[in-house]
């Protein structure tokens, strides 16, 4: 019998987030487990098809899906398309939610609590500015400002936070770690340090932000799962690269479709 009651419906919906987002911090207590970066309805489903536990969204796919580049959607934007990954699976979302959109805590926490509402299970925090990196003291206030936002919100909310140092070309473990470990310190649940393909220095950053989880992301094929679960690591994520070579497939076949007929480029509809 369907059920026409939106009291009812509204209650089971929201029974059903606290269940995942209980679901979720539990994946992080103990052994490894594997996020993948979906950004459309169709890629969430397929992927819990597959057996995947959770999900996480990507900044990078989730603007190429709209003809832009990362970095360059706006937040009404970027939640928009959280929502839709966070209604198109019973799997817990972690949104990538870049910098919190704002320069300042006071934005970040604004717009922490326009997300929370999106249904999603986690979402992560940015220090960067511009090409660089944040101020040390800015950065670990707005990460203290997301959680309070959370904190506040009563969801719980996992609060993922990162420095980008290596991302952006600068590959420094001790400013890494250091910023890890004062991230750990104002509220973060989980760490992370997008870029990082060291095993040595990774397994320093499990130890520093100890017992927090750390997050790696597969940054080339040299990376293994099982080595990165064997040092301690608690979550790994695949970023862009399932869009990248998803849409890499895509202009190799439109190429080759396109040069199937020499000299014609493309055909007209009107």
């Amino acid at each position: 019998m369907i059920d026409d009651d939106p009291d009812m419906f509204r209650q089971r919906k929201m029974t059903d987030l606290v269940v995942r987002r209980t679901r979720f911090r539990e994946l992080h207590a103990t052994g490894c487990f594997l996020l993948p970066n979906p950004w459309d309805i169709g890629g969430a489903k397929r992927l819990e098809g597959m057996g995947f536990q959770a999900l996480v969204t990507s900044s990078a796919a989730s603007a190429w899906a709209i003809g832009k580049q990362d970095y360059e959607i706006t937040v009404e934007e970027a939640l928009a398309h959280i929502e839709l990954i966070c209604h198109a699976t019973d799997l817990p979302v972690n949104a990538d939610f870049e910098t919190g959109f704002a320069t300042d805590p006071e934005g970040v926490a604004r717009n922490v609590t326009r997300a929370i509402a999106t249904g999603l299970a986690g979402l992560s925090i940015e220090d960067v500015a511009g090409k660089g990196l944040r101020d040390r003291t800015l950065a670990i206030e707005c990460v203290a400002a997301a959680r309070a936002a959370i904190d506040a919100s009563g969801e719980n909310v996992m609060l993922v936070a990162r420095t980008e140092g290596y991302r952006i070309g600068r590959p420094d473990a001790k400013l890494a770690i250091d910023r890890l470990v004062a991230f750990a310190e104002a509220g973060a649940d989980c760490l992370f340090a997008p870029g990082v393909t060291d095993l040595a220095t990774i397994a320093d950053m499990v130890r520093a932000v100890a017992p927090k989880p750390l997050n790696v992301i597969l940054w080339g094929p040299e990376m293994k799962p099982a080595e990165l679960a064997a040092i301690g690591v608690r979550r790994i994520s695949a970023g862009g690269a399932l869009a990248s070579k998803t849409w890499a497939t895509f202009d190799a076949a439109a190429k080759a479709f396109r040069d199937a007929l020499p000299g014609v480029r493309g055909v007209s509809l009107k």
